[in-house]
């Protein structure tokens, strides 16, 4: 049984900016059993050559048949773009997928140290590395992904010093959800709850996946002595704010209980109202607007109803487990302000209350 890499789908010039560097990574690994599955997202001809062309020479002639080349004329988002390769890999003799972003890299036992995590812990359907930044290198980019009980989804550690001492209190730990940037995925797992959600397009389907594992009985960890560098960095585009803000809302309306549900919705509504103040004071009240017409349409509902259906036919774990999981708080460094802290603390007291009605 091997291993399938699958490089994050490319699109424009991305993979010139850094596919040599997370290719020449794969090549020092010390397991050596995968091959490589590389997706160009909005792919013309002449695009995907250029693409595959440099696969290739960075990689070698001698080791053209371990990479697998892929392509979509349309541009799929991170979420369709892995499904092209992962709907293979689930049919073919593969016992792990890992995904990598194209933007990182890494470091030499990475893919070891994921794969023995996962032998270790059978009920582990995904296992994420830790993920340090680069060319900060000591600095956090995520030791995990945190779940908000509202449905906004963050980077556990984001910028904390990295300490040699923190791989003891790290390792294995259980997260809400790996984040695609650097995740091992088990097959088994995938075939019982199904691939990335391709409504989400970008941002958030990680989420929406490790719920499901979840749901289903698996678990997610994070493996601290599995390295990714990632090129990451925070950007608040209003772009990135409207998939962000709709996704987060699928994601509890897929997946909570409609005890749950009913328990969150009055804090829903308040930070809705907050949002849209803010929204109209920032300059991004369009992009909010363009949220709230999203759960207007039928089509959005139709398309709800089922993915409900079938988060609760995969459910096997009841929400009073999950949402041990979860935070009351929103620690977004980069958004910290007096309004944030004090929607903190309204939180915080919210969610304390309702926890003891979750079943």
């Amino acid at each position: 049984m091997k291993l399938a890499v699958i490089i994050s789908p490319n699109w424009g010039d991305y993979a010139d900016k850094y596919l040599r560097e997370c290719l020449l990574g794969l090549k020092k690994q010390s397991n050596q059993n995968f091959d490589i599955f590389l997706v160009d997202n909005g792919s013309t001809d002449e695009s995907f050559e250029s693409f595959r062309q440099l696969a290739i020479n960075i990689w070698g002639e001698g080791w053209s048949k371990r990479l697998r080349f892929l392509s979509s004329s349309d541009n799929l988002g991170f979420a369709g773009g892995n499904n092209l390769a992962l709907k293979i890999i689930l049919n073919e003799d593969y016992e792990y997928a890992v995904l990598f972003n194209m933007d990182g890299y890494p470091a030499v036992d990475c893919l070891e140290q994921l794969v023995k995590l996962a032998i270790e812990h059978p009920q582990a359907g995904a296992v994420q590395a830790r993920i340090m930044l680069t060319p900060d290198k000591h600095l956090v980019n995520s030791l995990g992904n945190v779940t908000h009980f509202l449905g906004f989804g963050y980077c556990n550690g984001y910028r904390q010093t990295w300490q040699v001492a923190d791989i003891d209190k790290y390792d294995e730990l259980q997260i809400a959800y790996p984040s695609g940037a650097a995740v091992l995925l088990k097959i088994s797992a995938l075939r019982a709850i199904g691939l990335f959600d391709e409504e989400y397009w970008m941002y958030n389907e990680d989420q929406d996946l490790g719920w499901r594992l979840w749901l289903n009985g698996w678990q997610v960890l994070l493996s601290s002595q599995a390295v990714f560098y990632h090129h990451y960095e925070f950007s608040r585009s209003i772009v990135k704010f409207y998939w962000m803000d709709r996704n987060r809302l699928i994601s509890i309306f897929k997946h909570y209980s409609l005890l749950t549900l009913l328990l969150v919705l009055p804090a829903v509504l308040v930070i809705e109202l907050a949002m849209l103040f803010s929204a109209s004071k920032g300059g991004w009240l369009k992009e909010k607007l363009k949220v709230w017409y999203y759960f207007l349409a039928p089509s959005t509902w139709k398309y709800l109803i089922k993915a409900r259906q079938e988060s609760i036919s995969l459910r096997k774990v009841n929400d009073k487990k999950i949402i041990k999981l979860f935070s009351a708080r929103l620690d977004y460094q980069e958004v910290a302000s007096p309004a944030l802290s004090l929607a903190n603390v309204f939180l915080t007291g919210y969610f304390w209350l309702i926890k003891f009605f979750i079943r």
